[in-house]
């Protein structure tokens, strides 16, 4: 790879500068792809852009910039964000301790305008673009693992999957922000698409599907899964954002589910106090698995008072122990009607635990 340092100045850098939500963010003379395929979305807050600006104002140093080669020109390996805030702050998109670049004086705009950045330029293959782009990125706002895997499969395919899950109040964010942890500019929104549809293997659904003219199969999946918690559980509660609802379509979607049978679990066991994970609930009524729900432990002052009640005797073998080689047991199952209350309590040993658990 050859690589080469350069000062540009910032008048030659906002030359042309066009920030288009579909064609892209480009500058320098229409010369500089600002955000190529492998960039995140814009993702400065006022602080940080304003404490660019700030940097250039009083003429200390900022960031080396990386630049790669294309036939077209370059594109911008790493300072992105740097390069917007710039740009956006000479085209009147913010304003610097209360003043827009156009309030400024001739000369102030002039030292601004005359700043030098220092930016290296480099040309080589693309592999070797995105290996020296993983390098150079540690030491900065780190890119998530989802922003680096559309670098490694960029084309096509992304391009159109970033089209419905990866900017602000995009298509996917519209139908499914309810249910949805996470951010679409942060890639969060694709990432957990691509996870559902490929059970996890994201890696292996990216590579498979890169050179693909679009995106709709993923698309059209991700809006049959949120159809599909919709239609399950018809009343929305805000312990239903962040569910692996894809895994659990992709397990359930075929089986005979009653809405109505299930709202009214939902609600009993919203009001069960026993259930300490309450997000756990739309897990367990399809898995009957009890672990999603964190069914509250007896305390251990409910242990010592249960221990002391049966002199230390093991309520099933009736051997004595030491309260701390005994376990506290629920009489009746909770998931028999029992609770988590001293008349419902007893104390086993380990043993007899186990072997109640194995029935």
């Amino acid at each position: 790879m050859e690589i080469k340092l350069h000062n540009i100045a910032i008048r030659d850098l906002v030359e042309g500068y066009q920030d288009n939500q579909e064609a892209g963010v480009v500058g320098f003379g229409d010369r500089l792809n600002i955000r190529p395929p492998y960039q995140r979305e814009f993702v400065y807050n006022d602080k940080q852009r304003e404490a660019v600006i700030d940097t250039i104002t009083r003429d200390f140093p900022l960031n080396t910039m990386y630049w790669a080669i294309t036939p077209e020109g370059f594109e911008i390996i790493d300072g992105q964000q740097r390069t917007i805030s710039i740009c956006q702050y000479v085209d009147g998109v913010f304003s610097y301790k209360d003043r827009y670049f156009h309030n400024l004086q001739h000369n102030e705009r002039d030292s601004i305008l005359n700043y030098k950045l220092t930016v290296y330029q480099c040309q080589g293959a693309d592999s070797e673009k995105l290996d020296w782009f993983r390098i150079i990125n540690i030491a900065g706002e780190k890119l998530t693992d989802q922003e680096l895997r559309n670098a490694v499969y960029a084309g096509s395919w992304t391009a159109d999957a970033k089209r419905y899950f990866s900017k602000n109040q995009c298509a996917a964010w519209i139908v499914s922000e309810k249910y949805m942890n996470g951010a679409p500019n942060r890639q969060d929104y694709l990432e957990t698409a691509i996870s559902w549809i490929n059970n996890g293997d994201i890696d292996g659904y990216m590579a498979k599907h890169q050179h693909d003219k679009n995106a709709n199969p993923l698309w059209l999946y991700f809006q049959t899964v949120i159809n599909w918690v919709k239609a399950t559980f018809t009343k929305y509660r805000r312990e239903m954002k962040g569910i692996a609802w894809g895994i659990l379509y992709n397990k359930y979607k075929d089986d005979d589910l009653d809405p109505r049978t299930l709202e009214e679990s939902v609600a009993r066991l919203m009001a069960d106090d026993d259930v300490t994970r309450k997000k756990g609930i739309y897990e367990f009524l399809l898995t009957r698995n009890e672990k999603y729900l964190s069914i509250r432990e007896f305390t251990d002052g409910n242990k010592r008072t249960l221990y002391e009640r049966q002199n230390g005797a093991c309520a099933a073998c009736l051997k004595i122990f030491e309260i701390g080689q005994m376990e506290a047991d629920h009489v009746t199952p909770w998931s028999q009607g029992g609770k988590t209350e001293l008349v419902n309590g007893q104390m086993l040993c380990r043993e007899c635990n186990r072997r109640k658990s194995d029935r």
